[in-house]
């Protein structure tokens, strides 16, 4: 299974109370979860740079990441940038 990142920006508009991205972020993560069930969620953690928030998932199907990615983008009004991520080790071990 391979690992992603989804780095996402949130728009200024997505929520005008704090208490409404709770709620947001939890009907975003239920869409995921039905829409693509390919996709394990691994990890998210909220940043304080560049991006607001990164999620880190696994799949087989990098089309299955592309729609979690489009759904993040639709409902969760961010932008997002997936990349592919490959463990350090087996990444020295082919290089």
């Amino acid at each position: 299974m391979a690992t992603y990142i989804i780095l996402c920006r949130i728009s200024p508009q997505a929520f005008s109370n704090p208490e409404e991205f709770k709620q947001l972020a939890a009907k975003v993560a239920e869409k995921i979860k039905s829409d693509c069930p390919g996709v394990t969620w691994k990890n998210s953690y909220a940043t304080m740079g560049r991006y607001d928030v990164i999620d880190i998932v696994e799949a087989d199907d990098p089309k299955q990441v592309e729609k979690a990615a489009m759904i993040i983008r639709a409902y969760g009004r961010s932008s997002t940038e997936t990349v592919l991520a490959t463990p350090w080790k087996e990444f020295l071990d082919v290089h």
